[in-house]
């Protein structure tokens, strides 16, 4: 295919620079800020900061425009993301044919960043709510969330309410895309990125050239549906924790899989009658959650869930708690102004009951009641539909076993965009494919058609 001939040199209001410290970077990385506006109906209005990296091709022969990037969130630091892309060996062809382009999205980390003024013990409860044992454990996290719904609308940056949203951070992606000088952007989103992605093509389809999808949500992003995903991906998940815990007798977790799915609740609803070390049943549910997503943590999980049992010192748990009120707050004005959600705490408190029975391991965490439910403004414009009007430009990359994004939403994904899109699956579990998982079959498509644009004609399953 040949190589797109060389858009329009930036404009000159892009003054690169070194990045700022702390942070990760890698050689020839360079970084900058753009003024976006704040509301896109009043371009001439105020202003605010959208901070950008780039990692420059250094081959012009074969360089064909800019890549950008998003990690996943929302609320996700995108700004280092080139660097993580080098760190998890990035084929040096998609190097060659791209400039990568990293960016904190509006609200987040050093671009203008939001708020709610979250306590260290709000904080510490994190996106995803805790599991609900029955109806009034639901009703006591609503009247949490109702206090954090508050705050944030409370908060000095409460003005970015209505206008921080995935229809808000795709404009300013296509500003971007006008500030580097180009006619069209490629993309490479992981997790929540699926949804910043698709909504980014469905606006602007006509400047998006090759559009990767990795690990995706249900097509309408993180609402309702979308978080409840995540109780049946624990589900899809947790054999292959089963089978490696089952396989080390050195853990006392079983000897079988089904003894070890077995000492999970076990351990649960001990924890749910008596902490241990201050690890509760909704913690420990949580926790071992998140260990689930790459199979490099499993061997943690296990330890975790080791010292747990027998009442030892918990292992070392890594984790950055780097701008996490941030992330967070940036994380609420996102979801609750990308959807429609239910004011009813009934209707959730339906949900967990549905859920703790059809995913038994997670669900009642996953349908709990989010802030969202009391929301106190209205977001600028209305939820995009994600939809197939526009070029077949589009590859989702989808792990069969995703915990948080499991393949049922990837399906559904697939179907909205239509023949637009076609979809490679890969049979391994943990989140993340191109790169993070460890499929060559699945890398060398991604990596295909992000060269060569080239995808399979059909949608692709890849074995083990």
């Amino acid at each position: 295919m040949p190589v797109l001939a060389q858009a329009a040199p930036p404009q000159t209001a892009l003054k690169w620079g070194d990045c700022p410290k702390p942070g990760a970077t890698a050689p020839g990385m360079q970084c900058t800020t753009l003024d976006v506006p704040l509301d896109y109906k009043d371009p001439k209005g105020r202003k605010i900061e959208i901070a950008v990296s780039r990692l420059a091709s250094t081959n012009p022969a074969k360089r064909r425009g800019v890549l950008l990037t998003n990690p996943g969130g929302p609320g996700g630091f995108g700004l280092d993301f080139p660097a993580t892309l080098v760190a998890l060996k990035v084929p040096q062809s998609v190097l060659d044919s791209y400039d990568i382009i990293g960016f904190d999205p509006r609200g987040v980390g050093r671009s203008t960043p939001v708020t709610c003024d979250l306590t260290e013990e709000q904080q510490l409860r994190g996106n995803v709510p805790p599991y609900a044992r029955d109806a009034a454990d639901v009703a006591k996290h609503a009247e949490r969330s109702k206090a954090v719904a508050k705050q944030c609308a409370e908060s000095k940056t409460a003005y970015m309410l209505p206008h921080t949203s995935t229809a808000s951070t795709a404009r300013d992606m296509d500003s971007i895309r006008e500030a580097l000088g180009e006619k069209k952007i490629s993309f490479l989103g992981y997790s929540y990125g699926t949804h910043l992605g698709a909504v980014y093509t469905t606006l602007f389809p006509q400047r998006s050239d090759r559009i990767v999808l990795d690990s995706n949500l249900v097509p309408e992003g993180l609402d309702r549906e979308g978080g409840r995903m995540m109780g049946r991906g624990v589900e899809d998940r947790f054999p292959d924790f089963a089978k490696f815990a089952s396989a080390k007798p050195e853990y006392g977790l079983g000897s079988t899989p089904q003894q070890v799915e077995a000492k999970y609740f076990d351990l649960a609803a001990r924890l749910d009658r008596a902490p241990v070390q201050g690890v509760d049943g909704a913690t420990f549910r949580l926790m071992s959650f998140g260990l689930s997503y790459g199979d490099g943590q499993l061997e943690l999980m296990a330890r975790i869930w080791r010292a747990l049992d027998t009442d030892q010192p918990l292992p070392p748990i890594p984790g950055d708690p780097t701008g996490l009120e941030n992330k967070i707050a940036s994380h609420l004005y996102v979801i609750c102004n990308d959807s429609r959600w239910s004011r009813s705490v009934a209707s959730y408190q339906h949900d967990v009951a549905v859920d703790r029975v059809r995913y038994p391991k997670f669900g009642a965490a996953a349908a709990n009641i989010r802030p969202c439910a009391f929301w106190q403004t209205e977001s600028a414009e209305p939820p995009v539909r994600v939809g197939d009007n526009g070029p077949s430009n589009v590859l989702l990359a989808q792990n069969t076993r995703d915990p948080a994004t499991p393949l049922a939403a990837a399906r559904k994904m697939r179907h909205a965009l239509g023949d637009r899109a076609r979809m490679v699956t890969a049979d391994q579990g943990g989140h993340g494919t191109f790169l993070i998982g460890k499929n060559t079959c699945a890398n060398d498509v991604v990596t295909k058609f992000l060269t060569t644009g080239e995808r399979p004609t059909r949608d692709l399953t890849c074995g083990a």
